[in-house]
């Protein structure tokens, strides 16, 4: 449990963008979350998003998959925290660690950063917290680095990655 004496505000550098259809961040999914996601001072990526009703398993639990698939976004958004957003990949592998069920309806918080990253692949560390702190899921994951040509053809990353949703958030508490 988080000592709210030890509380801590980590500044906001810069805010990443947000796509079309993603199911994460995607503004115009209907089902999506639209997670915004944050540059960190401390070069991590974090982001407040909330899961609902519709992305349950079981009544009062979200799906350990939608859980898993929040992780793996915020494994792509640390490596953009480190590289920037011109850096594309996919997963090559994600090891999942569901500590406490994962709610829907209340607002969580995810974080993930780079633990080492090379020109062809990355690892990272990924958390989502309830709203006290406390660890609800983890993940390490590994992933290539690829062009977007490799990932899919005839798609303009740019183009997909659309939306800069200024927001006024400046800094964040964990």
């Amino acid at each position: 449990m988080r000592d709210f004496n030890k509380e801590k505000k980590m500044k906001v550098v810069s805010r990443q963008r947000n796509s079309r259809m993603c199911f994460v961040c995607g503004m115009d999914n209907p089902v999506g979350l639209k997670a915004p996601f944050y540059n960190m001072e401390d070069g991590s990526v974090m982001t407040r998003f909330r899961f609902e009703e519709e992305h349950q398993s079981f009544p009062q639990r979200v799906h350990g998959g939608l859980a898993a698939t929040m992780l793996d976004e915020l494994g792509l958004r640390a490596l953009w925290a480190l590289e920037g957003e011109d850096t594309l990949g996919v997963t090559m592998s994600m090891a999942v660690k569901y500590r406490k069920p994962v709610p829907y309806g209340e607002e969580l918080l995810g974080r993930g950063i780079v633990i080492k990253a090379t020109s062809k692949f990355a690892t990272m560390k990924t958390e989502i917290y309830d709203c006290t702190g406390i660890l609800l899921v983890s993940g390490d994951l590994r992933y290539i680095k690829l062009d977007a040509e490799q990932i899919a053809e005839n798609v303009d990353a740019h183009e997909e990655m659309c939306y800069m949703i200024e927001d006024g958030v400046t800094e964040i508490v964990l």
